[in-house]
């Protein structure tokens, strides 16, 4: 029967992204039965098909937007369906496929290799199989530490048995950068605390930054002879995170509503805290909706950016980001290298990284579009907010999410889809194409008037 359904699979004939794409929506339409149960509501009634879907596309998409409250919604058996969806979502079906496999001492093929190959992104097949195993050892040891911290602060304020539970899920959901949590209120009721923020924020760095980053920085042990990859990664992450605490600090340090009425310590622990998140992690220790419309929209440009390659977040990632901005850097300077750290990036680099912009933008203006047709009792901010935390995969709402329409819910989940796994197949797509589009001859040359 094994055989039989492997021929089957491989008479279909799919590439690597298809594959990809069609397992977490399989993940998807799983998890969203499990959860349309009775048994998965308190209430003991079905929570309905459309709202069990968007719930589970949010955690298998690792994104934290949420129709009715985590906490207060569902039983036991719900919660653990979706902490089991996050972290599918955040390693990859492939990585836990493979897992299994390994565990039942089952041979890696080359096309699952492959498709590994796509989900992590990564440049070569060799190593691939022990690269696995490095991503779930490793996760499981950052995330078991991670609970270990918080469980110092939950269990006395929640119990023995509650505490744990949550020090579990709020790790995991924080390293797998989703989002959710069982507090009802994420960590507001913790904006001062410094364990809380810390632990959570330092887990969602390290799930956003990418294996890859992990493995260069052990096998080099010093920045300088990292390759390339990951210094881009460590500059731009650490240049968002500096630019997004004085941001916030400054503008809503007098507003009443977020960090006004905190202490000084506290204003700078919850600016930190904002500058991280809003990069694919959805946790948030102030009111989303009270913070003026300048932090508000460079929430949003946060949200479009993400994380980094190979990582648990989403958006366009960081390395996408800032290869296009060093493409602008070497046009003002009148250079035809794009050039960083003496080495030149290749220019088909930088027309994947525009490409797969262009349609991260595209695809948010046209969702935003819609949205404001079908979600008309709300501003044009709070739309694109969540528009934008959609395709992030971020999770962060002004309070748009839990009076969607219908048609609303089914717009953004399907948001949340493809920008779990758009960009990534997208860049794959391009990759493949331009080798196929290599022929015997060229176009002659002619040029056009630009800006």
């Amino acid at each position: 029967m094994e055989i039989n359904l492997s021929n089957r699979i491989n008479e279909l004939k799919l590439n690597p992204a298809q594959v990809l794409v069609l397992g977490f929506a399989g993940l998807i339409l799983i998890g969203a039965t499990l959860l349309n149960l009775p048994l998965a509501s308190i209430d003991g009634k079905s929570i309905g098909f459309i709202d069990a879907l968007f719930t589970s596309a949010s955690a298998v998409c690792v994104t934290g937007l949420v129709v009715v409250n985590t906490a207060a919604h569902w039983t036991i058996f719900g919660k653990i369906i979706i902490l089991i969806l996050i972290q599918i979502g955040g390693l990859g079906f492939m990585t836990m496929a493979t897992l299994v496999a390994l565990l039942l001492g089952k041979k890696i093929t080359l096309k699952e290799r492959l498709i590994m190959q796509e989900e992590l992104n990564q440049f070569s097949l060799s190593g691939l199989v022990k690269l696995t195993k490095y991503v779930i050892i490793s996760t499981i040891i950052i995330e078991s530490v991670g609970a270990i911290f918080l469980a110092t602060r939950f269990i006395p304020t929640y119990g023995i048995l509650k505490g744990a539970w949550f020090s579990l899920f709020h790790s995991i959901s924080a390293f797998c950068n989703a989002g959710f949590d069982l507090t009802g209120e994420s960590i507001m009721p913790f904006v001062n605390d410094i364990v809380v923020n810390f632990t959570v924020g330092l887990l969602v760095i390290i799930g956003g930054l990418g294996y890859t980053v992990y493995i260069d920085l052990t096998v080099n042990k010093s920045i300088r002879r990292c390759s390339l990859h990951t210094k881009l990664v460590l500059f731009i992450t650490a240049a968002l995170l500096l630019l997004g605490f004085v941001f916030v600090f400054a503008v809503e340090y007098n507003n009443p509503n977020t960090l006004g009425n905190l202490s000084f310590g506290g204003k700078i622990l919850a600016a930190m805290f904002q500058s991280i998140v809003p990069r694919t992690a959805g946790f948030n220790s102030i009111d989303m909706a009270s913070v003026t419309s300048a932090t508000a929209f460079l929430i949003i440009i946060f949200m479009f950016i993400g994380g980094s390659p190979g990582s648990t977040a989403g958006g366009i990632k960081t390395t996408t980001f800032g290869a296009i901005i060093l493409g602008i850097i070497s046009v003002l300077k009148g250079s035809d290298d794009v050039e960083i750290y003496k080495k030149r990036i290749p220019h088909l680099l930088i027309y994947r990284a525009l490409a797969v912009t262009g349609i991260g933008l595209l695809l948010v203006i046209f969702v935003t579009m819609i949205l404001t047709i079908t979600e008309s009792g709300y501003s044009f901010m709070d739309v694109l907010f969540e528009t934008t935390s959609a395709f992030g995969t971020v999770g962060l709402s002004r309070g748009l999410t839990p009076n969607l329409s219908t048609i609303g819910r089914l717009i953004i989940t399907l948001t949340m889809f493809a920008g779990r796994v758009g960009p990534l197949t997208m860049v794959f797509a391009l990759a493949k194409k331009q080798k196929e589009n290599k022929g015997n001859y060229r176009y002659p040359e002619e040029r056009i008037l630009v800006g």
